[in-house]
């Protein structure tokens, strides 16, 4: 078995979910190759001693890894997608930070989940990505064009609202008088979107998310879309440059630029747990609390 690492590096939080994974899969003589960044910092912080193989970029991840473990939260795992791309490559998230919808499996009991990666006893999970492509060309988006949990456009250096014209497969859909524009996936619908009002969408909905933000009219409400939909966007306002970002990536685009958003031809496959589900962690982390079953 062959497993890629990545991380990043929290002193009270990591130390020993670093320790408990490599201790697991080196006793299971698993293969480990470890993104060349992360190891260094394990090297300095003296939590690991012993060399392991690198890797740099997502060139060097192909299909005879059996699976990529990412140690942080859920943001570590948006980061992670970029250097699995469309190699299929599985990520698995172990959860280091806080409330984590990506990140599943807890430090507690990593071992026992841990086994369940070598007997594979685990599901796979298909995310949805969107990509992005802008008219003229833009260079930020020519290296990394897609975003697995939304694309949000926000203005920029200034209090005004913008513009934001919106045509789904090329039939005009509405003109959005606000802060900006959230396009999300199924498994961003948890995240920015759902803070703006936008509502949940389980990971195997074939929809996307329109969700407005701050909007003028208090009638522009969140839409669902099938996710097959191809998005155009043209932003005008009084600045000459407003925010694009796809997760966490932000770049800064001229104003009447044209955007189309749409689905990537690949997905992300996530590790599923048996015992963290989806259901179970948004029972845990968000609606409902303790399981009220008898």
């Amino acid at each position: 078995m062959k497993i890629a690492i990545y991380g990043q590096y929290y002193q009270n939080s990591t130390e020993p979910i670093i320790r408990d994974i490599f201790l697991f899969f080196n006793e299971k003589k698993v293969e480990l190759v470890i993104e060349a960044n992360f190891l260094n910092i394990l090297h300095e912080k003296k939590l690991i001693e012993k060399e392991y193989k690198t890797f740099e970029s997502h060139t060097e991840l192909n299909q005879s890894f059996d699976m990529l473990i990412s140690v942080g939260g859920d943001g570590t795992i948006l980061r992670a997608a970029t250097l699995v791309r469309d190699s299929g490559v599985p990520i698995l998230g172990i959860n280091a930070g806080r409330l984590g919808f990506l990140a599943t499996v807890q430090k507690d009991n990593i071992a026992e989940f841990l086994q369940l990666t070598i007997d594979k006893k685990y599901t796979l999970s298909k995310r949805t990505l969107l990509t992005l492509t802008c008219s003229p060309e833009n260079e930020s988006f020519q290296n990394i064009n897609f975003a697995m949990n939304e694309v949000t456009i926000n203005r920029k250096d200034t209090t005004s609202m913008i513009t934001i014209e919106t045509y789904l497969n090329g039939e005009y859909l509405n003109s959005y008088w606000a802060d900006g524009l959230i396009i999300s996936t199924p498994t961003g619908s948890t995240g920015y979107s759902l803070s703006c009002g936008g509502p949940i969408l389980t990971p195997d909905v074939k929809s996307l998310v329109i969700t407005p933000i701050a909007p003028h009219n208090l009638n522009a409400r969140p839409l669902v879309i099938p996710d097959e939909t191809e998005i155009r966007l043209k932003i005008t306002g009084r600045e000459e440059h407003y925010l694009v970002s796809l997760d966490s990536r932000v770049n800064t685009i001229k104003k009447e630029s044209i955007l189309t958003i749409k689905k990537t031809p690949f997905h992300i496959n996530m590790v599923e747990i048996p015992e963290e589900t989806f259901l179970k962690t948004l029972r845990s982390k968000l609606l409902w609390g303790e399981d009220k079953r008898n």
